[in-house]
């Protein structure tokens, strides 16, 4: 949703002044968020009893319920409406709760509105500490365990709705209307974005919203609804709410380009799937998918995380560009999303401290960045996400002297990879089975079919590959395009001056604090090698480039003999423009059937709609950046698994998407 190249910028923020009581009013669209005279039990009145919450979830029978909103504001409606939830008794459905805002509250206004509530200490406390802030896109915060998920849309509706819908998926039970009124924020009440609301709607999904006004009343008619006044709130007379005539016609209109559409998932998640591959790409996919009540059964060949996630530390890392791409988009809205994920892990016990990784923040040398100075304007916005240190400043949040300015980022630190695999499957719908030698998948009748070396065969409605560079030996994948990078990192002595060290630091390389008595460096980065033996030329070059990162070591550096050192040799699995793949595996034939005119116009219009293996999807080449990219990536599979609202935007989804690289080389005309 934002264009490639365009300057990377924090959004703007909702300007606010404030009455004698403590209530926020918008000096932008001079209207307020809610009444002065009980904003709760306006809330309430409005929204809640407009949609028939909670009534409607306690007969609800699905397993997932999905709010939509149009305008978060303060937050009020979400935390009212999760309240409520919470008061159910289980069994009760998970509730979705996706929200779209042009202008979000900064974090201490967020503080200052909601301190108004009390009774909502609990539940606001919890928003507020997993706030996003003012960082660009979307952001997915798993609450109360995972069983309330919280969308968070910083974009304008008449964008954020469009791109929803052009995934060709009704998504939504229940509609909160709540931008300001129409006569002061006119932009939010157009016609096309009522239509989308139709078109994004399930059948029998209603909408309440405070306004009554005539246009709103006869648009939303218009779409499909069926429309009724109801009394208002307090002074108020009148409000509308209403529910989708199952028989509207409520067909998005076909958006170019759709190659993307097609794999839409079931209406329901499945009961089971397979997911290949147990390192931190398949983990965090049967995490997310046992989250929604999905039984996992997780092969891996070998052992838990024995592969390209087997380092004893990794750091959890981003990059920060002054211009938008997909590359850095995804870096930092998988990183930000990465650093709560992590942070809830350790809140609830499943990673300890010192012992499984550490939250001690990571400093990233930009020696020659000459937009740093620019950068530093920019993120003052967004403190939660990262600041620029001088080298005095990071010397002092590292422990040690450092001669480079560069980006301070205070929610990363380092993990023990398979420490959050073990995290990640200690759950009763997971079954993790090792050590099953080489796997094959095949479709057949039921779905899909794995088979291990012994014969053994397991059978789901879907299936998720995260095997790697492997993952293109399964058949019928050979065409997709991984390369697989040899990386060796060096064991150093948990000795004077290294334990000076008080944060995680990356260089060309990189070295954590101290675990497990030694710090994991390195790693060196060997294209086309194939050798899986420690080699003293590698040891050297990481100590090398480490002692060029930090000068006052290098003489400790220089007087350890590489040959005693230990370390690891692993191939990280990486694609041709550094993204993952994750998403559904299309049908090669069929691509290449399609959308043959590529090859000869690159330009030509895309407006049919990709066809796709049923069930079978993929998450890999997460490269070096796993511990950041691989949870983000397993909520997009999951998401599309379960028919879900998507926690990325289409542009987002798209350039992760794995038949991305089926229409570039048809651009290109190489197949």
């Amino acid at each position: 949703m934002k264009p490639s190249n365009s300057p990377w910028q924090p959004v703007t923020p909702a300007a606010l002044q404030w009455s004698s009581t403590g209530a926020p009013r918008s000096a932008r669209f001079g209207d307020i968020y809610y009444s002065d005279e009980d904003g709760l039990e306006e809330s309430r009145h409005v929204f809640l009893r407009g949609n028939d919450l909670p009534a409607r979830w306690r007969a609800w029978p699905g397993g997932h319920f999905c709010i939509a909103e149009t305008g978060f504001g303060t937050g009020l409606n979400f935390l009212l409406t999760w309240q409520a939830w919470l008061a159910l008794p289980a069994p009760r459905p998970r509730l979705h709760y996706l929200s779209c805002e042009q202008f979000p509250l900064q974090r201490d206004d967020l503080a200052r509105a909601l301190a108004c509530w009390p009774q909502l200490a609990p539940v606001a406390g919890e928003l507020l500490r997993h706030y996003p802030g003012l960082v660009p896109g979307q952001h997915r915060l798993l609450l109360q365990g995972g069983q309330v998920t919280l969308d968070l849309w910083w974009a304008d509706v008449n964008t954020a709705l469009p791109d929803l819908q052009g995934r060709g998926l009704p998504l939504v039970d229940a509609w909160y209307l709540d931008g300001f009124a129409p006569a002061r924020n006119e932009s939010m009440w157009r016609p096309g974005v009522l239509e989308a609301v139709a078109r994004l709607s399930r059948p029998g999904a209603t909408f309440a919203t405070f306004t009554a006004a005539g246009a709103v009343r006869r648009q939303l008619a218009a779409a499909g609804f069926t429309v009724t006044k109801t009394p208002g709130f307090g002074r108020k007379r009148e409000c509308l709410r209403g529910r989708l005539d199952s028989t509207a016609a409520t067909a998005p209109p076909v958006l170019e380009p759709a190659w993307d559409r097609g794999a839409t998932g079931a209406a329901a998640a499945p009961e089971r799937a397979i997911v290949l591959g147990a390192g931190l790409a398949g983990c965090t996919v049967a995490a997310a998918l046992a989250r929604r009540g999905v039984a996992v059964t997780l092969l891996d060949q070998g052992g838990l995380a024995e592969g390209a996630s087997g380092n004893p530390q990794g750091i959890l890392y981003t990059r920060l560009s002054p211009r938008h791409s997909p590359l850095v988009d995804f870096a930092v809205q998988s990183f930000s999303f990465a650093a709560t994920f992590y942070s809830q892990l350790f809140a609830a016990g499943a990673l300890l401290p010192g012992r499984d990784g550490d939250l001690c923040g990571s400093f990233h040398q930009q020696p020659h960045d000459a937009g740093l100075e620019d950068m530093a304007q920019r993120l003052r916005a967004v403190p939660e996400l990262a600041r620029v240190l001088d080298p005095a400043a990071a010397g002092e949040v590292l422990g040690v002297a450092q001669h480079s300015p560069g980006y301070w980022f205070p929610r990363s630190g380092w993990f023990r990879p398979a420490a959050v695999c073990r995290a990640l499957v200690d759950h009763p719908a997971i079954e993790l089975l090792e050590n099953r030698g080489p796997l094959s998948l095949q479709r057949g009748a039921g779905g899909w079919r794995a088979t291990d070396a012994a014969g053994s065969c397991w059978q789901a409605p879907c299936a998720v590959i995260a095997t790697g560079t492997a993952s293109a030996a399964q058949p019928g994948l050979d065409w997709l395009p991984l390369q697989a990078i040899r990386g060796q990192t060096t064991q150093l002595p948990a000795q004077a001056p290294f334990d000076c060290l008080r944060s995680a630091l990356c260089h060309q390389g990189y070295i954590a604090p101290a675990a497990g008595g030694g710090h994991c460096i390195g790693a060196t980065f060997n294209l086309h090698e194939q050798t899986r033996e420690l080699r003293r030329e590698d040891q050297r070059d990481n100590i090398e480039q480490l002692a060029r990162a930090i000068p006052a070591w290098r003489a400790a550096l220089e007087g350890l003999d590489p040959a005693t050192l230990g370390g690891r040799v692993g191939f990280r699995c990486a694609s041709p423009d550094y993204l993952p793949l994750a998403g559904p595996v299309p049908d090669h034939n069929a691509f290449l059937a399609d959308y043959a005119a590529l090859r000869s116009n690159a330009r030509v219009p895309l407006a049919t709609a990709g066809r796709y293996l049923p069930g079978l999807y993929l998450s890999t080449a997460h490269g070096s950046r796993g511990l950041g990219s691989a949870p983000l990536a397993a909520e997009l599979v999951a998401s599309e698994i379960c028919g879900e609202p998507p926690p990325l935007g289409r542009d987002l989804a798209r350039a992760l998407a794995p038949g991305r690289f089926i229409i570039r080389d048809l651009k290109r005309n190489r197949i």
